[in-house]
């Protein structure tokens, strides 16, 4: 890695659709990170970010104790946990020390391959190329690379990651429409591939991680949930690996995303949020009730489907090129629990003993409908019944079955 310190990044919006508009700029001075907006973008009216990076002429600083002091907006766009681990693990190989790159340094990796539709300059992100993929080859280096070991892939493993978020190995890839051909897919892919994700098991999980995730996807459609389409690839020594069409791409267009996280400047790490906050913040921000609607489905599975990884990375909303919000569909659904085995996101302030009254009130609370919260309740009820049959379906290993079934409210 040829290093020199990045002082100054600019930032763009490119739906993918015409030449990417000017966002502003971010700058590093004396270890502190200003941001301001250009002139013509303000006059856009274009909010990227409502709530914590308001659309406004001169100069903005953020908590540096936060985000390393970058607005939340940008760095959603950064990866974590095993993006992080890969830059962090090239860097030393060529002699520096992580904590010598700062965010900015960072966001010039991510450059034109990141996650939704924020791009940055300078771009220092790998090159690409549609060349096909062998996943059980890029499970075998993501283990090596875990292991401490596999210098030699950190790269081809770095061009695949874009900026995706969460500890588990990922990749991100282009599948044809009998997802038989894959390819790498960071950048503009042939007409015939879509954008899609793939994710491998990290050190502590099971081979069967992506067969459980992959049920609860199943179970999250049959419940009435949004999600992208889901494929279990098949693997090597394992249950097989979950992959998702990623929702931020739409053919050539691109999408504005947002994560709670960022919205709020609210850390994921220190969890704090109820779910009664991401249902009032839908309406504060789409100011469609059907999307609230969806906010109280998506909490009603993640309670009765004991999902308890629940925190604020794991909640999104995506943006138009006509400034439209709307809530992202669902992701990194899964069996799981939370800092101390409670919720990572509280009912009515109630983390670990939450039963279906705790639904009931959110949804009153909330004035939905009572036809909306009983239908979400027996709805996802019912569905989560099927999980014995469809794990056994899918080589959940028989451990596994028996654990979720004894913790899941179907």
């Amino acid at each position: 890695m040829s290093f020199e310190p990045i002082n100054q990044i600019n930032i763009s919006l490119d739906f993918g659709q015409a030449d990417p508009v000017s966002v502003g700029r971010l700058a590093l001075r004396d270890g502190r990170i200003y941001f301001e907006y250009d002139g013509d973008f303000i006059r856009s009216g274009l909010e990227i970010s409502p709530l914590r990076c308001p659309l406004q002429p001169g100069v903005q600083t953020f908590d540096p104790h936060l985000f390393e002091g970058l607005p939340g907006v940008f760095n959603d766009s950064l990866p974590d946990g095993w993006g992080r681990l890969l830059l962090d693990r090239k860097a030393r190989l060529e002699g520096l020390m992580p904590a010598q790159l700062s965010p900015l340094d960072r966001l010039a990796y991510v450059g034109h391959s990141g996650m939704g539709a924020l791009v940055y300059k300078p771009d220092f992100g790998p090159g690409d190329a549609p060349e096909v993929l062998d996943l059980n080859r890029l499970a075998a280096d993501a283990k090596q690379v875990l292991d401490g070991e596999a210098s030699d892939v950190l790269q081809e493993l770095l061009r695949l990651n874009g900026s995706s978020a969460g500890a588990r190995p990922k990749a991100m890839i282009g599948v044809d429409a009998k997802m038989q051909n894959i390819i790498h897919g960071t950048q503009p892919m042939p007409e015939a591939f879509e954008p899609w994700l793939v994710k491998f098991p990290n050190v502590t999980d099971g081979q069967d991680a992506g067969a459980i995730e992959y049920v609860y996807a199943l179970m999250a459609v049959e419940a009435g949930l949004e999600m992208e389409s889901v494929h279990l690839f098949p693997g090597v020594g394992s249950a097989g690996y979950f992959a998702t069409k990623r929702f931020d791409r739409n053919g050539s267009t691109r999408l504005h995303t947002h994560s709670v996280c960022g919205l709020l400047h609210s850390d994921f790490r220190t969890p704090s949020l109820d779910y009664e906050d991401l249902i009032a913040l839908t309406m504060i921000l789409t100011k469609d009730i059907r999307e609230a609607e969806k906010m109280y489905r998506l909490a009603a599975f993640n309670v009765l489907a004991y999902n308890r990884d629940d925190h604020s990375k794991n909640f999104s909303f995506i943006m138009d090129g006509a400034g439209k919000w709307r809530l992202s569909p669902v992701y990194d659904l899964t069996f799981s629990s939370g800092p101390g085995g409670e919720q990572s996101t509280m009912v009515m302030g109630e983390g670990r003993n939450l039963r279906v009254e705790h639904l009931v009130k959110l949804g009153q609370e909330a004035k939905l409908p009572t036809s909306i919260i009983e239908d979400a309740i027996e709805k996802t009820k019912t569905t989560l019944g099927a999980w014995t049959r469809l794990a056994e379906e899918h080589g959940v290993m028989r451990a596994n079955i028996n654990l979720v079934a004894s913790k899941i409210q179907g």
